[in-house]
């Protein structure tokens, strides 16, 4: 009995492992012009280290960065350097069941509303209704 009890509870927690894993990798993207980065290309934001494909897409985020904002903080969170510590729009406790994969990573929100409105949008305006604000979101420690 606690043989079966034992090697019931390993698979529970290797099934629990393996779904909380990634699918797969997502690689940062520059946030100016959607290509892959280079790492000779990169430029401080909000703490963190974002990279780009070249250097005329660094200037063009110094140059105007609040318009690539949303895509950055996505390449944070992606890069690991941000971490999201509650929901997107209204920094409250995420709630099991309402992730949602915005640009390679699992937003968690604090109810069905806030979760149905970045499903029903296009990929392009999920990123910026959940990374533009910046709430949710901090950087790692």
């Amino acid at each position: 009995m606690k043989t079966a009890l034992a090697v019931t509870t390993c698979f529970a927690l290797l099934a629990a492992a393996v779904m909380a894993a990634p699918a797969t990798k997502v690689e940062p993207m520059c946030p100016v012009s959607g290509h892959a980065c280079s790492p000779d290309a990169t430029a401080e934001f909000e703490g963190g280290k974002v990279c780009f494909c070249c250097e005329k897409c660094v200037k063009a985020f110094a140059a105007d960065s609040a318009k690539f904002t949303a895509k950055a903080r996505q390449q944070l969170v992606v890069t690991g350097q941000m971490v999201q510590k509650g929901c997107p729009f209204s920094g409250g406790p995420v709630k099991d069941g309402t992730q949602v994969d915005v640009g390679g990573v699992a937003v968690g929100f604090c109810c069905g509303n806030c979760k149905g409105k970045v499903a029903k949008a296009s990929p392009e305006e999920q990123v910026g209704m959940v990374f533009g604000s910046g709430k949710g979101f901090a950087l790692a420690k």
